[in-house]
């Protein structure tokens, strides 16, 4: 699949897409979030994957990675977490995080383990989504999980 980057054009499409397939849409027009979307031949947004980074750059908070109902059981979010991880690494991140209460088996197929949800939020703090999840208290519900990034 072909992913472009997120502008300003592309920021309510994705916001609608992500509210769809209820994942966080906070920080998406952000400067320190790096998104991409996919979009079908009808120009709708079918995939997005993306993620934030810590302010030392050490560490990347994965987000977005999502694929529309339709297209999923393809390995599209595989390849989606794939290239995600690639763009981190590449822009310098050692080990990236995510949140996810419902697709851990997903994740650890793509190297992910358990890890620690307030060294998450420690070494990722000014991340739009840990602020959001620490201001609403959702942070404690949440299921934390971290893999090393090649160098």
């Amino acid at each position: 699949m072909w992913l472009s980057e997120v502008g300003p054009d592309d920021v309510a499409d994705l916001t609608a897409f992500l509210g769809e397939v209820d994942l966080t849409l906070s920080g998406l027009d952000a400067p320190t979030v790096r998104l991409w979307v996919g979009r079908d031949a009808e120009g709708r947004v079918v995939a997005s994957t993306g993620y934030e980074v810590s302010e030392d750059g050490r560490h990347a908070l994965l987000r977005s990675v999502a694929v529309s109902p339709a297209a999923r059981s393809a390995g599209l979010g595989s390849e989606l977490a794939r290239f995600a991880l690639a763009r981190a690494a590449g822009d310098g991140a050692r080990t990236a995080w995510l949140f996810s209460r419902r697709s851990g088996p997903f994740w650890q197929g793509l190297g992910f383990a358990p890890a620690d949800r307030d060294e998450l939020a420690a070494v990722l703090a000014a991340t739009h989504q840990v602020r959001l999840f620490a201001a609403t208290g959702q942070l404690a519900r949440e299921v934390a999980w971290s893999r090393p990034l090649p160098v």
